[in-house]
């Protein structure tokens, strides 16, 4: 699991890079975000085989989860998360 750290005042954008998992024929059809209260999910777009999400806010000593939950061309699905810490930068 990725470990990032964050600023309770920073909106930033993290990508995920499912390419290596992908076929060379497959793409990202649907791509969503789970994530735990209490940190905001601003946005999320996919291109090509990265699926960028924007996060905001956060409770300083926090630590939250993020999924980045994909459906493929070939009809496979898959999760990849990480895990945001809030703290004062």
């Amino acid at each position: 699991m990725s470990v990032w750290i964050k600023d309770p005042d920073a909106v930033l954008d993290y990508a995920v890079d499912w390419s290596a998992w992908l076929s060379q024929a497959e793409a990202i059809t649907t791509a969503t975000v789970v994530a735990d209260d209490g940190i905001t999910v601003d946005s999320d777009s996919h291109d090509g085989g990265i699926h960028t999400i924007w996060l905001s806010g956060g409770e300083v000593g926090r630590d939250y989860r993020i999924t980045s939950r994909i459906t493929t061309s070939q009809g496979r699905g898959d999760d990849r998360t990480m895990l945001i810490r809030v703290r004062e930068r």
